[in-house]
């Protein structure tokens, strides 16, 4: 069954799946700048728009585009900042 998510008073929304990669979420996030914690290594796709990604140990943000992917470490934080909504695909490693 899948479990859906809300997080940043509903801002960003994922729905948790099972892929054939691994443990998933497909979700939206609302304009605006997070930040997020991993608990494992997460490769995050993003589905169309773009995403700006201030990974840890950076100084300068990246943007990402639709199709690409970046990967975040483990237990670590990160920074992402979107100009629109944008949907992506998250996965746990």
């Amino acid at each position: 069954m899948f479990k859906t998510n809300a997080y940043f008073d509903g801002n960003v929304m994922s729905i948790a799946l099972n892929s054939a990669e691994g443990n998933a979420t497909v979700g939206v996030m609302a304009k605006g700048e997070y930040e997020f914690g991993t608990a494992t290594i997460e490769l995050m796709t993003v589905i169309a728009g773009e995403l700006d990604v201030l990974l840890p140990g950076e100084t300068a943000w990246k943007t990402y585009g639709k199709f690409e992917t970046f990967r975040v470490e483990k237990d670590v934080r990160f920074k992402v900042r979107a100009a629109e909504d944008v949907p992506y695909f998250c996965v746990y490693k």
